[in-house]
């Protein structure tokens, strides 16, 4: 069946502007992604000019709360606050219920968070958000706090959003994704060759302080001031007004000489206006140098053929190129570029070029697509009606029956991507059994759900395994998953193994290991590899990533941050331009590690060296611990795993999926997950391999063939479908197949 999307923003759409355009597109692109979209409009509809080509899409749905009375009180009002709103669209949903609610504006955000209406099907739309640290209050991180708590995805105009809110906000981690602009289908390009006399100069937008509107209208004269004739195109209805004066001044000067204001248009007649012209204007104050949004009228320049004078930032520099010929800093520097454009056609044709390529990857279709994806693992698929209603569940007449399974542990975070997984199969019923720590649990609520249960899956083989070996119900499936500190623990020797059917390791070594110490059938023991998240993971690097090294995790003292140093030293013998970053928890953090007086000697001497080494020094970087994974990466051009032994160590694998060089010590039965191109005798061997990959060119080479390994290997789909499978069977030898053989041979 069709997903349903609710879509509302705290925006009017009789004023044209980017959130406006923005509200229009996004409704566009979730139906071209295959929903079934309900728009709410905030305020009376003066004018159709945004709402008109909505109307005509099918599978799309306006709904006019003050038009249609849904709401006492509101005929003839103003437009909806965010309670009000807040309000109105749960009552929406009540009488259908939507699987998406797409908002945008933090208020009305945080107004539906706080309601818990939409718990896990929010996907807010952030941008009125601080965009950096000193911006973010404690009251405003535990705003956004409750908001990524509440939500399924936080969609992100930007890179550098995505980062800087899981950077923050630590619940937005894995829930933020990425939306770009999108730009409506286009009329096709103009492409002219040079530009024309007079030069005509157009912006199209909401007029304000900081988008410099009001100095634009000065360059017709400085124009003429260097002998180009130029006319000034100015469309929009939304003027900025503050206790300055400034809409006055801002409307006086829509009259001035060489100046024509359209006034508002529909984004098609506005578009219409910027094809017949030579050269957009997206020229700001600096003080949105630092923003994290990118303009979609840039691209929307772009995508008619324009060239476009703007300011220099890095994003900027991202998208056009840093040699790109527009950059502007002053209203001077705007008017000398302008008439650079206007005097030479190679100029003129380069700046077009630039934005016209950066514009072709923001298409509504491609926002279609992301949008279908992030459905897909968002939304469950309901369940297909069977011939015989008498087969199926009680109040559920012609539904097929759905196999019921429990999760039980007391740690979810290495199982979360699988839950979630479960969740969203037609065929399952999924129930938790959140046990409150290792050993602690409610034994009747696990007694329910053990007699309720047809499968049981404990995450950790601990009491949890031990209880429910002994408690489950005859003819149920029992799985286990143990992980590394288990197999010498006395867990395992109290598990009722013939009540388990299959205890599945993250790794071949790890399987042997574990048969070989608990003498457990062969059998009874599968192999299924750490899930990766691979579109969360795969994000560009950062300037100078290649000579950055990367550790996850430094505690306990086998993971071995003294080898690292090792090879740190190592390469600033003959490059001071590499850096380690070590993102993990201090081990004094831990007291099981700090009470032992081996450990604390171990890091009191490496961090000594980090002091006193004069390679060392200052070359160190200590990150803190977090699920901020993913965006820490994008520094990290090689992941170092130096450890004296692991499981699985999932670090190198995470590293391989952004693209980031896997640099392996060889610890035992790394061989057997990782190929053995990236595994190495010691940190001077360690060193060597990295320095081998000097040239820009073989470490992007070499990031992108571990990027497709690991892909390959350990992505969620394939993992997950592993775990689908073992549901009702034992893991067959060929499914998913020995890590080696995903991986390529070595």
């Amino acid at each position: 069946m069709i997903p349903r999307a609710l879509v509302y923003g705290d925006i009017d759409l009789n004023l044209i502007d980017g959130s406006a355009i923005w509200l229009q597109s996004v409704t566009q692109a979730l139906a071209r992604a295959g929903c079934a979209v309900t728009l709410v409009l905030k305020a009376p509809a003066r004018t159709s000019r945004l709402i008109a080509p909505l109307l005509a899409e099918p599978g799309i749905t306006v709904r006019r709360p003050f038009e249609e009375h849904l709401v006492e009180g509101l005929e003839g009002s103003g437009p909806l606050r965010p309670a009000a709103a807040t309000e109105l669209l749960a009552r929406l949903d009540a009488e259908q219920r939507h699987d998406v609610v797409v908002l945008r504006g933090r208020a009305l955000t945080t107004a539906a968070a706080r309601s818990e209406a939409f718990t896990g099907r929010l996907w807010p739309y952030l941008t009125d958000v601080p965009q950096s640290v000193p911006g973010l209050t404690p009251e405003t991180a535990s705003e956004l706090e409750m908001i990524a708590t509440a939500s399924r995805y936080l969609l992100c105009q930007t890179e550098e959003l995505r980062c800087f809110l899981e950077g923050s906000i630590p619940a937005a981690c894995g829930k933020c994704v990425l939306l770009p602009p999108m730009l409506a289908d286009i009329p096709s390009a103009r492409g002219a060759e040079a530009a024309g006399t007079p030069l005509r100069l157009v912006y199209t937008g909401k007029f304000a302080p900081r988008w410099n509107t009001l100095e634009m209208t000065e360059l017709p004269a400085l124009l003429t001031a260097r002998g180009v004739a130029s006319e000034l195109h100015m469309a929009g209805d939304k003027i900025h007004d503050d206790a300055t004066g400034y809409q006055q001044r801002m409307r006086d000067a829509l009259e001035s000489d060489g100046v024509t204001w359209h006034g508002g248009h529909s984004r098609e007649e506005a578009m219409r206006l910027t094809a017949s012209c030579d050269i957009g204007l997206s020229w700001r104050h600096p003080d949105l140098d630092a923003s994290l949004e990118l303009s979609t009228k840039v691209l929307e320049f772009g995508a008619l053929g324009l060239p476009v004078i703007l300011n220099r930032t890095p994003m900027h520099e991202a998208l056009l190129g840093a040699d790109y010929p527009l950059f502007a800093v002053s209203l001077a520097d705007v008017a000398g570029t302008a008439a650079a454009a206007a005097a030479d056609p190679g100029l003129y044709r380069l700046a077009a070029d630039r934005t016209g390529r950066a514009a072709e990857q923001f298409t509504l279709d491609r926002a279609a697509e992301r949008l279908r994806t992030y459905l897909a693992a968002a939304v469950p698929v309901r369940r297909a009606r069977q011939a015989d209603p008498g087969e199926a569940d009680p109040g559920e007449a012609g539904l097929k029956p759905r196999l019921r399974v429990v999760v039980a542990g007391h740690d979810l975070k290495f199982f979360t991507p699988l839950l979630s997984y479960l969740r969203l199969q037609p065929d399952l019923e999924v129930r938790l059994d959140q046990w409150a720590a290792l050993g602690k649990h409610d034994p009747a609520a696990s007694r329910e759900l053990a007699a309720w249960a047809d499968v049981v899956i404990c995450e950790w083989c601990g009491p949890n395994a031990v209880w429910y070996s002994r408690h489950k119900r005859r003819g149920s499936r029992l799985l286990v998953r143990l992980h590394r500190f288990e197999l010498r623990s006395p867990y395992p020797g109290q598990l009722k193994i013939s009540a388990v059917n299959q205890v599945i390791c993250v790794s071949k070594h790890y399987a042997r290991l574990c048969r070989e110490y608990t003498g457990w059938p062969e059998t009874k023991v599968a192999t299924v590899p750490n899930a990766l998240d691979v579109a969360q993971l795969d994000r560009p690097k950062l300037d100078g990533a290649r000579f950055h090294l990367g550790l996850v995790g430094m505690v306990p003292s086998r993971k071995r941050l003294d080898l690292a140093l090792d090879v740190l030293e190592e390469l600033r013998r003959e490059d001071d331009r590499y850096l380690l970053f070590v993102k993990s928890g201090m081990p004094w953090e831990h007291w099981w590690v700090w009470q032992n007086p081996a450990e604390r000697e171990h890091y009191a001497g490496a961090l000594r060296r980090v002091q006193r080494s004069p390679l060392l020094r200052g070359a160190v970087v200590f990150d803190d611990a977090g699920p901020d994974v993913a965006a820490w990466l994008r520094r990290v051009g090689y992941v170092l795993s130096t450890s004296d032994d692991e499981s699985f160590h999932v670090a190198p694998a995470e590293g391989m999926v952004s693209r980031a060089v896997p640099v392996l010590r060889h610890w035992p039965g790394a061989e057997t997950i990782y190929d053995m191109r990236w595994i190495h005798r010691g940190p001077a061997e360690m060193a060597a391999a990295i320095m081998a990959l000097g040239d820009e060119h073989d470490w992007r080479a070499a990031g992108d063939d571990a990027h497709t390994q690991a892909a390959a290997a350990f992505n969620l789909a394939l993992v997950c479908r592993a775990w689908h499978g073992l549901l009702t069977a034992d893991l067959d030898p060929a499914v998913p197949g020995p890590i080696l053989e995903l991986l390529g041979s070595p």
